[in-house]
């Protein structure tokens, strides 16, 4: 039962990382690019519209997450998924929500609060 307990423990902390890393906009335009292709800083910047130091604490907080690696290129650093199981699960997650439904109906003041309805 004790071992149990410590793995859900572990799954709900590893999940809240992952949830804590979609929840900004930028992090989640700079995972789906990456699911699709490595790329390099400057390219991820351009696409998700951030300076590039806004990019590199975004970066920043993937690597932590576990989320991204960054694979030196001489001069250069590539990112790319830490994983090609992530690139599925991001897929897989698109779909389940795509069915749900695109948008949330919420109350402003419950996004305003801190708080999810849906």
């Amino acid at each position: 039962m004790y071992h149990r307990g410590v793995e859900t423990l572990a799954s709900s902390s590893v999940l809240a990382r992952f949830g804590y890393a979609l929840s900004d906009p930028t992090r989640s335009r700079v995972l789906l690019a990456l699911r699709d292709a490595p790329s390099y800083p400057s390219e991820l910047a351009e696409l998700a519209g951030v300076s590039r130091q806004s990019l590199s604490n975004h970066l920043a907080c993937l690597r932590g997450c576990g989320l991204v690696v960054a694979v030196p290129e001489g001069r250069r650093v590539r990112y790319e998924l830490a994983d090609r199981k992530l690139g599925e699960a991001l897929t897989a997650l698109l779909d389940v929500v795509a069915v749900v439904g695109p948008g949330c109906d919420c109350p402003a003041d419950t996004h305003d609060a801190g708080r999810a309805c849906c």
